[in-house]
């Protein structure tokens, strides 16, 4: 059974993007390019199954998150490389971390770290407009009509 657009049934931008990334896997993969995870077989350490990492892998390409690059000639073979676009995804997936450390049960095998000083980074709002973090008491989300 085919599921409807996403974005059709609720035109906003976290539709949008769930339908490019909110797939079990997709942002597991981009994860695991963002800490340097460019073969195919460096995206099955992961435990997913071939067929599942083959139709994700070529579902990033497509949305132009991951692009695909010969790395051998004979037989040729590919990698998979971050595009300005997948590379922009890195404050989403340390959001889920950040949530994931906060509300789930379990061990946390991954770090964040400030590669200048070496300490855990965090994730929050920044207003653009003052050129100052927000704290989260100061974010009001609202509904556009």
């Amino acid at each position: 059974m085919r599921h409807a657009s996403l974005s059709a049934l609720l035109p906003c931008p976290i539709a949008r993007s769930l339908e490019i990334v909110g797939e079990w896997w997709t942002l597991l993969i981009v994860r695991d390019a963002l800490v340097g995870a460019r073969r195919f077989d460096d995206f099955k350490a992961t435990g997913i199954a071939d067929n599942i990492l083959t139709t994700r892998l070529k579902k990033l390409v497509a949305a132009g998150i991951l692009k695909r690059q010969p790395y051998q000639k004979h037989p040729i073979r590919y990698e998979y490389v971050l595009t300005d676009k997948g590379r922009s995804l890195a404050p989403v997936v340390l959001a889920l971390r950040a949530w994931g450390n906060r509300w789930t049960k379990g061990p946390d095998l991954t770090a964040v770290t400030h590669a200048t000083c070496g300490h855990d980074i965090g994730i929050g709002f920044h207003c653009a407009h003052c050129a100052r973090d927000v704290p989260g008491t100061e974010v009001r989300p609202a509904r556009i009509a």
